[in-house]
């Protein structure tokens, strides 16, 4: 079970608020309003800065993938290839199982990178 999976069986079990989601938003928004966005204030160099939007955008990504709903088609994508997960599809690919139909992959990988971006950089589409 993945991290979202887990987070949101969490929340469905115990009722628990907040939740990872929103714990991670909280301390991202914090880094935002504290370190990022206001020039000039306590410890805000330029190199506090840098290092607080890196941490803000590394949580972004996290809570991002925490309330991940879309992986249903990148699961299916690995399924129809008959693979439980993506480093089977890998050594797959390194024996040259694929050398013979590689549009099949081509299908599999697009959908693989699809999920990726949408967590890792929303509104990007391929």
């Amino acid at each position: 079970m993945g991290p979202a999976a887990a987070a949101r069986r969490s929340e469905a079990v115990t009722g628990r608020r907040p939740t990872a989601a929103e714990l991670v938003a909280a301390v991202a928004e914090f880094l935002d309003t504290a370190f990022v966005d206001r020039e000039g204030g306590p410890g805000t160099d330029g190199q506090v800065r840098f290092h607080a939007r890196v941490a803000a955008n590394a949580l972004r990504i996290v809570e991002r993938e925490l309330g991940d709903t879309s992986s249903s088609a990148a699961t299916q994508a690995l399924a129809d290839l008959a693979f439980a997960d993506e480093a089977a599809l890998a050594a797959a690919i390194r024996a040259g199982e694929f050398d013979e139909r590689p549009d099949a992959l081509t299908a599999c990988l697009y959908a693989l990178v699809r999920h990726r971006l949408a967590i890792d950089h929303p509104g990007y589409d391929v």
